[in-house]
């Protein structure tokens, strides 16, 4: 009897494996399918142009009126299980809303300014959702202006 039920059940799951979307043992994807390309930027990638005042800060908006310059600091990937855009900085000795912008004039980006108790020159660590968002590899350290807001 046991040999019966455990041969209806292996059946059951592989007919399942087989149909998931997932995949398993099937791929889930039909044959007739189309097929999509995915592309890392590269040199040929438009990127946004600098200014012709060279500047990197945003003007003064009402929206960005007294950003205070902090300094810039060499950003690693901090820990993956924090959600949001934050900084882990030495350069903030409170929680307080920011922005930082790539100093190869890649992006800007409004983040959270943690404190990291280190010192100011002791590098950062930048969120998982902020690394996606300024289109930067996982692995690579990021140099950074960061701003006060």
């Amino acid at each position: 009897m046991k040999l019966v039920v455990l041969l209806c059940c292996a059946g059951a799951i592989m007919a399942g494996c087989e149909l998931s979307p997932l995949g398993g043992f099937g791929t889930g994807t039909p044959p007739d399918a189309p097929r999509v390309a995915v592309a890392s930027p590269d040199g040929d990638t438009p990127r946004p142009e600098a200014r012709p005042d060279g500047s990197r800060d945003m003007p003064d908006t009402p929206g960005n009126a007294g950003a205070a310059a902090l300094g810039t600091t060499l950003a690693s990937l901090g820990s993956p299980t924090e959600q949001g855009l934050w900084l882990r900085t030495g350069l903030v000795t409170r929680v307080e809303p920011g922005r930082v912008v790539r100093t190869d004039g890649g992006g800007a980006l409004r983040v959270e300014l943690r404190p990291s108790g280190a010192p100011p020159g002791a590098g950062s660590q930048l969120s998982l959702a902020a690394f996606r968002a300024l289109d930067v590899p996982l692995t690579q350290l990021l140099p950074l202006e960061v701003f006060a807001e």
